[in-house]
C-alpha cells in the first residue's frame, strides 16, 4: 500500500527539474519569447539557471521590470573576462588534464582548415570552461540552448569537456543557410534532443541527419500570451491607414519591399502611414530609401523598443506587414495576431504554418513589391475582410501558438527526455 501511495504522489507531484539555460545575449529585444519561456517553466515548478554570452542588448533603465530581475539572475561570461577565462582554463586543466585537451582539439578541428574559424574555436572553447565550471557551481548537468548558433558551439564543445548533456531549441532559417559553419551536423548528433519550433525547422534537420537521429526531433512551437496581447480597439474607416513592421532592420526581414510597396500605394493617393518598430545594420539604407521615394510624412522609426512600449504601437495598428525572405516562425506576428491585427506577410519557410492565406491573414510572394502593395490595398478597402481576418488571426493563435499551452508542451518534453518518464502532469 504504501508502494502505491509513493508512486501516487510522484506523479501528482513530478520531480523538480534543474536545468540550465545558455544564451547568446539576454535578455535581448528581439528574443522576448526566450525570457517568457523561462519565466514560464519556472512558475510550472521547474529550477533554471541563465548564462549568457553578452550583456543585455539595451540599458538597465530601458529594460522592464522583469527583464532587469533577470539581468541580475544571469551569469554573464563575458564580464568575467581575462582573468574568468584564465581560471576556467587552469582550474579546468588542473582537475581533468585529458577532457581539456581532448576538448581543445575538439574545438579547433570545427574550424576545419580555416584559420580565422580555429581562432573563433579557441574562443568558444574558453567560453565553453567557464560554463562547465559555472554548471557545476550551480549543480546543473543539462544545458538548453536557443538556436544552433555560437552559443549552440559552446554547449557543444562543453559537452565534450564536462560530464554535462544538451539540448537546442532550432529555429531556422539561418542556421540551415551554412551547415558546416554552424557545425550544424555536429550539434544532431551531440545533442541528446532537439526542439523544432514547428514542421519546416524539423524537416531541415532532417535532410542534415541521418534516419537514426530523427527521433531526438521534437516539435515545440513558440507562442505568445493572450491575456497580455489583447485584442485592440477596431477602426472602421483608419485615416490615415496605420501598418505597422517589427523586427530587426536586416536585408532577411524584407523592410526594403515593404517601402516600395508604400510608394506604391502613396502614388494611388492613398492615405497610409508605417511604423518600422526594430534596430540594425541597415537602418540608414531603409532611411536614404524613404528620402528617396518622398515618404518622409509616411514613415516613422521607432527604433528598438521593448515590452510595455510595442503593446501601445501594436494597440494603434490597423494592418501588420512582414515582407521577409527568411523566418523561422515569426513570433511578431503572433503578438499582432492575438491583438486582432490583421497581417501580411510572405509565403516562405515556416510563416504558412501560422497563417493560412485568406483565413488567418494573407499571404504574398517574397520580393513581390506590387503583390504586397494588391494585398495591404485590399485590407485597406475592405473593413468586414479586416476584421474577420483579425478575429481569425487571434483565434489560430489562441489554439496553436498559446504561450501557457506550448511551454506546457515544451515542459513534457523536458520531463520525458531527462527524468525519462511519460512526461504527464
Amino acid at each position: 500500500m504504501d508502494d502505491i501511495d509513493n508512486d501516487a504522489s510522484k506523479i501528482a507531484h513530478p520531480p523538480t527539474i534543474h536545468l540550465a539555460y545558455l544564451v547568446s545575449r539576454y535578455p535581448a529585444v528581439s528574443h522576448t519569447f526566450i525570457l517568457r519561456e523561462v519565466l514560464r517553466l519556472r512558475e510550472l515548478g521547474f529550477e533554471i539557471a541563465v548564462a549568457s554570452i553578452n550583456s543585455p542588448d539595451q540599458p538597465p533603465e530601458k529594460l522592464t521590470a522583469a527583464e532587469r530581475a533577470e539581468m541580475g539572475l544571469t551569469y554573464y561570461v563575458k564580464s568575467h573576462g581575462l582573468s574568468g577565462a584564465v581560471v576556467a582554463a587552469l582550474g579546468t586543466l588542473a582537475v581533468q588534464p585529458g577532457r581539456f585537451f581532448r576538448g581543445l582539439w575538439f574545438a579547433v578541428r570545427l574550424g576545419g582548415a580555416d584559420l580565422k574559424k580555429q581562432a573563433y574555436g579557441l574562443f568558444y572553447f574558453i567560453e565553453a570552461l567557464m560554463i562547465g565550471r559555472w554548471m557545476a557551481r550551480e549543480k546543473r548537468t543539462h544545458l538548453h540552448v536557443h538556436f544552433a548558433t555560437p552559443a549552440a558551439t559552446v554547449a557543444l564543445i562543453a559537452h565534450r569537456v564536462f560530464p554535462i548533456t544538451f539540448s537546442m531549441t532550432v529555429h531556422g532559417p539561418d542556421e540551415f543557410y551554412d551547415v558546416p559553419g554552424y557545425s550544424l551536423a555536429a550539434k544532431i548528433a551531440g545533442a541528446s534532443f532537439i526542439c523544432c519550433i514547428g514542421q519546416y525547422a524539423r524537416s531541415q534537420l532532417m535532410k542534415l541527419s541521418p534516419p537514426d537521429q530523427w527521433d531526438k526531433l521534437e516539435i515545440s512551437p513558440l507562442g505568445v500570451d493572450p491575456a497580455l496581447f489583447t485584442p485592440r480597439p477596431f477602426r472602421c474607416n483608419p485615416e490615415p491607414f496605420e501598418i505597422i513592421c517589427v523586427g530587426r532592420l536586416t536585408p532577411a526581414k524584407g523592410q526594403s519591399i515593404l517601402l516600395e510597396a508604400m510608394a506604391r500605394l502613396r502614388a494611388q493617393g492613398r492615405e497610409i502611414h508605417l511604423r518600422i518598430v526594430g534596430d540594425g545594420p541597415d537602418r540608414m539604407i531603409l532611411e536614404r530609401m524613404v528620402i528617396e521615394r518622398g515618404l518622409q510624412d509616411a514613415v516613422v522609426f521607432e527604433g528598438a523598443v521593448n515590452q510595455d512600449r510595442i503593446r501601445a504601437l501594436y494597440a494603434a495598428a490597423d494592418a501588420f506587414a512582414l515582407a521577409s525572405f527568411a523566418e523561422g516562425i515569426p513570433v511578431v506576428l503572433m503578438e499582432a495576431m492575438a491583438m486582432t491585427i490583421p497581417c501580411v506577410s510572405t509565403r516562405i519557410t515556416g510563416i504558412p504554418e501560422l497563417i493560412r492565406d485568406g483565413q488567418d491573414g494573407l499571404l504574398v510572394a517574397p520580393s513581390d513589391a506590387e503583390e504586397l502593395a494588391v494585398a495591404l490595398a485590399r485590407l485597406m478597402d475592405d473593413a468586414e475582410l479586416r476584421r474577420r481576418l483579425g478575429e481569425a488571426g487571434r483565434a489560430r493563435v489562441e489554439n496553436k501558438y498559446n504561450l501557457h499551452r506550448n511551454i506546457e508542451r515544451l515542459a513534457t518534453i523536458f520531463r520525458r527526455r531527462l527524468c525519462g518518464g511519460s512526461g504527464h502532469d
